[in-house]
């Protein structure tokens, strides 16, 4: 029931686009100096996905806590038809109706998405593997076992039909027929519940679709907007810069989505999955990174996305998974399976407390001495104080000859340093995220 993208897909966004599986590399091209397009809530624009009602409470409650003591509110849950509905008719709400009536005491917006075919619904061969990833036969069931859920859970904000259909739709993904079951619900959910946001199924990376080439959101695109549909997709790459950092590619990748959808009227565009796992091997894809590698990449990428046209992000996991994932997806957790925090936790509490609850964009300061491969983002925070994100893979430091004096911080370890110096700081620089106060 644990489910997780398996398979990267080679397909060319555009010319000069297409996947790579690069490591990180100081081959500089160019710095890059990002200004946010708006003000930054984190409680607001990061959430996490979640699987509470697969764990006992006692357990999820204690995930519950850590997530509240982030600042963080909105969560995105996964509900799997063949889990829930094993037979036609017999509908197990048991564990579903108390995480969410968990949620619900802990004031969470909440994000549910129903995927895959139960069994009498499957249009799967007799016998075929993977029966809950084929279609239903008839989209009109799938519809209203939504509006059952959308009825029985007001409290959830937003309804995704099915998960990542552009590589979970057997026998092949196929944007006409991920439609037709996107329309159908829409209708169904909007007719019964008329306050529930509606949005497209979060699509694996960019919505690469192996079956013909394309992007399935641009197949979809003309809908999007008429239908006033949220639309996501789930940006994984092998680093936070991409899977070519020297290309930058997830910076090109994601602009180049998010200004195709908002230029053809999509208002919210969401990243409902994203993150990396602290796993041990086998290697699955992507490399070997351990627990201090997931804390240095999530807050990278966390810097990036603050600062490009999402309207909201949601980091995969909150938690570790059991044995039923993969060896690989069951270590993207922010904390462990008995709940207690793992550095990445640690390393975005430590960021929160410094940034604190908003930041408002700035521009960047002058600076000299670059290496060449600097990334930054400049900030402004609640008190008025600057604060500016920095990482560079090449350079050992860079000069801020407008700033005197200025706190540096380390948000993997909590470290601070005092910086000073009447002809402008020099300013040590590092692989991971750095932040400065003055």
């Amino acid at each position: 029931m644990w489910k997780k993208p398996i398979v990267w897909i080679p397909v060319v966004l555009a010319a000069a686009l297409t996947l790579t599986a690069l490591p990180w590399s100081d081959k500089a091209q160019a710095d890059v100096s990002l200004k946010a397009p708006r003000a930054v809530q984190w409680s607001d624009f990061l959430g996490v996905d979640a699987q509470f009602q697969y764990f006992d409470p006692a357990v999820y409650q204690k995930q519950m806590a850590a997530l509240d003591a982030l600042g963080l509110s909105w969560v995105r849950l996964s509900i799997h038809w063949a889990v829930i509905e094993p037979t036609e008719g017999n509908i197990d709400f048991t564990a579903l109706d108390g995480a969410m009536s968990a949620m619900a005491a802990h004031k969470y917006n909440i994000v549910a998405y129903l995927v895959g075919s139960a069994p009498f619904a499957t249009s799967a061969p007799v016998g075929a593997a993977a029966q809950d990833q084929y279609s239903p036969k008839d989209v009109n069931v799938f519809a209203n076992r939504m509006v059952t859920l959308a009825k029985r859970y007001p409290q959830v904000n937003t309804w995704q039909p099915w998960n990542e259909p552009n590589i979970t739709w057997r026998p092949v993904p196929d944007s006409a027929a991920y439609g037709k079951l996107l329309l159908a619900t829409t209708t169904a959910l909007r007719a019964a519940v008329p306050t529930a946001n509606v949005g497209t199924a979060g699509m694996a990376y960019y919505s690469q679709n192996p079956a013909n080439g394309s992007l399935m959101l641009a197949d979809l695109l003309q809908g999007l907007a008429a239908n006033k549909l949220i639309v996501s997709y789930h940006p994984y790459s092998q680093y936070p810069e991409g899977d070519d950092p020297a290309a930058k590619d997830f910076i090109q990748r994601g602009n180049l989505v998010n200004t195709t959808l908002h230029n053809h009227g999509v208002t919210q565009v969401w990243a409902t999955e994203w993150g990396w796992s602290s796993y041990a091997g086998p290697v699955e894809l992507q490399p070997i990174i351990g627990v201090n590698g997931q804390a240095d990449y999530t807050l990278r990428r966390l810097a990036l996305m603050s600062a490009m046209d999402y309207q909201r992000i949601f980091l995969f996991n909150l938690t570790d998974l059991d044995a039923r994932a993969s060896a690989r997806d069951q270590f993207y957790g922010l904390v462990d399976l008995n709940g207690d925090p793992k550095p990445v936790y640690t390393a975005l509490k430590n960021l929160f407390d410094v940034t604190g609850s908003r930041i408002e964009p700035a521009d960047a300061p002058a600076y000299t001495n670059s290496p060449g491969d600097l990334y930054n983002v400049a900030w402004t925070r609640a008190d008025g104080s600057h604060l500016w994100m920095f990482w560079s893979a090449s350079g050992s430091s860079v000069t801020l000859p407008t700033v005197t004096s200025a706190t540096l911080i380390d948000p993997l370890n909590g470290a601070r340093t005092t910086l000073a110096n009447d002809k402008g700081i020099s300013v040590p620089l590092k692989t991971s995220l750095q932040l400065l106060i003055w």
